[in-house]
């Protein structure tokens, strides 16, 4: 009978030695690849760390797209700037997306504009209007804004200047926001003067100074606005996939509740008694100040699609009348750099005279039109005129001006260049 002593021994030899070189493994040992035993735990750790190696080998293959490595603030918000010297750049860029978009739609040129800019610009892609929340209406919408950019603002102290970016619907929810921070800061918090708590008191103007013709409290350099709907879908081919037809332009107006609070301000059939939201953000009143923080920037600039967008007209995304639209047998690239940019005008305003008719008729198209283009270009616009007509995207133009998706908007990086190019810092 084998003793105690003898059974350890052959527990402790692996190689099957205390058992007469017979080759029998003792309990709790597995062979490995060699043929020598080794402890059953450490052969399962092994197996499971190899197919954690595996399986991030196989990962690895994976396209790394850049909204994969996009990390979402605290708001939700997506942040991009670049890591140079480990300060926050001093101009904060707001893109934000339109009807049934996201913060994805911009990531594009967020990378261009950080490339070009590296040190000098935060981009910052707005989460706050995304997909189904873009039916809430454009007030709605606006407001959100508005407090998303309070808080990234607030969060970053070294912010001086701000510029925002609009594609299609994004551009009106961008004109509210920008009215509902105008003249205010980032926080309702005292300022310091001379080392002194400032109070909000009503007799204490200095708040309100310091702040006078400021977005946020940051100076406004840049309003961008692409393929947005400025005097709205009703009517007037501003739909052009309804081809001019009255009848499909009333039935998109009976309609246009489909599409929520947002489908009404679009085709200006809200209200209630009161004038349309659109036509209310063409004047400044004693509660939000509309005209005056789109003057406060340095730059409007309109980016339109002369041809092939069937959502948004030429006439209502340039701030043009129809017959005021260049002839397109003239539409030919002008710079070889910017093959889709058939057309740049300057910064350009108009002092035409309101009549009694335009103040009044809130029930005809043409009228509503009329006095918020007339308003509108009070100030200064640049227009660029876009055309994909000779490109194989054109029939998603109205998404490939922006590069929604580089995929199947590709065609549109030169109008995204041309942006960069000539933002102001």
């Amino acid at each position: 009978m084998a003793t105690s002593s003898e059974v350890e021994t052959k527990l402790e030899a692996p190689d099957g030695a205390g058992n007469g070189g017979s080759g029998v493994v003792a309990p709790g040992y597995v062979r490995d690849r060699t043929g020598k035993p080794e402890p059953e735990a450490r052969k399962k750790k092994k197996t499971t760390t190899t197919t954690k190696k595996k399986k991030a080998k196989r990962k690895s293959y994976l396209p790394r797209f850049a909204c994969m490595r996009s990390e979402p603030d605290e708001d939700g918000g997506l942040d991009v700037e670049a890591k140079v010297t480990g300060e926050i750049p001093a101009h904060l860029i707001v893109m934000v997306n339109g009807l049934i978009g996201s913060a994805q739609d911009w990531r594009f040129a967020e990378k261009q504009f950080v490339k070009k800019y590296p040190e000098k610009v935060h981009v910052h892609r707005s989460q706050s209007n995304p997909c189904r929340l873009t039916f809430d209406g454009v007030d709605v919408m606006g407001e959100r804004l508005a407090e998303e950019v309070k808080s990234v603002i607030k969060r970053n102290s070294t912010f001086q200047k701000i510029s925002f970016i609009g594609h299609s619907l994004g551009g009106l929810v961008a004109r509210y926001a920008v009215a509902k921070l105008y003249g205010s800061g980032p926080a309702s918090e005292p300022t310091k003067v001379n080392g002194e708590c400032e109070s909000e008191e009503p007799g204490n103007h200095r708040l309100e100074d310091k702040n006078t013709d400021k977005i946020c409290g940051l100076k406004p350099v840049n309003f961008i606005t692409s393929a947005t709907p400025h005097l709205g879908s009703r009517g007037h081919k501003q739909v052009p996939m309804f081809c001019g037809f009255i009848s499909l332009e009333n039935l998109a107006v009976h309609t246009s509740g489909f599409l929520g609070r947002t489908g009404r301000h679009l085709f200006l059939t809200d209200g209630d008694g009161k004038p349309p939201l659109l036509l209310q953000m063409v004047n400044d009143s004693e509660d939000i100040k509309f005209i005056s923080a789109l003057k406060s920037f340095k730059r409007r600039v309109a980016y339109a699609n002369a041809q092939c967008d069937h959502l948004v007209g030429w006439s209502t995304s340039s701030l043009r009348h129809w017959n005021d639209l260049p002839k397109r047998e003239r539409s030919l690239t002008i710079d070889k750099s910017y093959p889709h940019i058939i057309r740049v005008e300057g910064a350009t305003s108009s002092e035409q005279e309101e009549s009694s008719e335009h103040k009044t008729d809130r029930r005809n198209t043409a009228a509503l039109e009329e006095t918020m283009l007339r308003r509108l270009t009070r100030l200064s616009w640049e227009r660029v005129d876009v055309s994909f007509r000779g490109s194989k995207q054109r029939i998603f133009a109205h998404t490939t001006i922006q590069v929604k998706n580089q995929c199947i908007n590709s065609d549109g990086r030169d109008v995204i260049q041309h942006m960069i190019d000539n933002f102001s810092l």
